[in-house]
């Protein structure tokens, strides 16, 4: 009887913690931030262009060199997006820019990731990564609202507004993302969405709510500050209920404090830059917003320690190396 009852015992603990770990939401990053765990993704991956200025702002060739590999298609930059499998989302932020030509391509990668098995079928319909997109500006733009339901309606999981400056323009970002039914302004007509999703209608318009607004929702907002009003104006921001992630522009920051020189170069205020982090981060910490940051391997784990939680990396080794030191420094190994 002793060893009948250990047996049981040790199965139903196993049945347990199979249970416990096994995902429970059709957006891992839902799952992820409910549980205060920290979040690791990528920019997609996308053809390099020649011409024009790189990162570090040397100079490219005007025209690819002999050897150059040919242009990837929409399908194999989709395929190699889903098949990474040590990040939590896919970041893409061609819709800042002109939003009707980068919709349509996106649209492509969109439906190449839903070809490559980003859904997951079994045991219930779920993400094996969110998709997280970037919004153009909400402020005077009067296609804001409509632009978000479009963004919705391709299956996406997450939308960044950008330059936020104010609270009502963030709060009118957060009504374009919820249905009417549930105290929102978005259309009822939710095109692809539910394909994506791998669900009925019906389904669907009761998930595509906004967390933690509703703690069922699987769609998540970021807002993004990365102005000198923004940062004045920060705290209201964070206390806008919906915002799911707040995050410093960190690159967009330091071009604010980095003026040019009597001699032609230009000199980065790095106190300056480093206080305007801090106070974004100081704002997600007096609401209990989680904080983003666009890290790397030499300052992950730094922003880690200082309560940052959410991380998107560019594609590549270095965007890699980072997610790998990141999981190990939060326990996700």
């Amino acid at each position: 009887m002793r060893a009948v009852l250990a047996i049981t015992i040790v199965a139903v603990a196993a049945g347990t913690l199979a249970t416990a770990e096994a995902p429970t939401r059709f957006n891992p990053m839902v799952e992820l931030l409910a549980a205060k765990k920290p979040v690791f993704g990528l920019y997609a991956p996308s053809n390099r262009r020649f011409g024009g200025g790189g990162p570090s702002g040397a100079a490219r060739p005007a025209t690819p060199p002999a050897d150059a590999l040919p242009p990837k298609s929409p399908a194999e930059i989709a395929k190699e997006a889903v098949g990474f499998a040590n990040s939590d989302f896919i970041f893409d932020g061609s819709m800042e820019g002109n939003f009707d030509s980068a919709a349509t391509q996106f649209q492509q990668l969109m439906n190449g990731m839903a070809t490559a098995g980003l859904l997951l079928k079994a045991p219930q319909p779920r993400l094996a990564k969110s998709v997280v997109v970037k919004m153009n500006e909400i402020a005077g733009n009067p296609k804001a609202a409509e632009n978000i339901g479009r963004q919705l309606n391709m299956g996406v999981t997450g939308i960044m507004f950008v330059s936020a400056e104010s609270a009502e323009e963030v709060q009118t970002g957060i009504n374009a993302m919820r249905f009417a039914s549930k105290g929102g302004t978005r259309s009822d007509n939710v095109g692809n969405a539910p394909a994506f999703w791998g669900m009925s209608e019906k389904d669907y318009k009761e998930k595509a709510d906004l967390w933690p607004l509703n703690r069922n929702g699987e769609l998540v907002n970021w807002t993004i500050v990365e102005s000198k009003a923004g940062l004045d104006k920060v705290r209201e921001i964070a206390a806008v209920k919906g915002v799911g992630v707040l995050w410093p522009g960190a690159g967009t920051l330091r071009g604010l404090f980095t003026t040019q020189q009597p001699d032609g170069t230009r000199q980065l205020d790095e106190a300056a830059w480093e206080a305007s982090i801090q106070k974004v981060l100081a704002a997600c910490k007096e609401f209990k917003v989680p904080c983003g940051y666009p890290a790397s391997p030499t300052d992950i784990e730094m922003r880690m320690k200082q309560g940052f939680s959410v991380f998107v990396m560019n594609w590549g080794d270095a965007g890699f190396k980072a997610i790998e030191i990141g999981k190990k420094a939060g326990g996700r190994n």
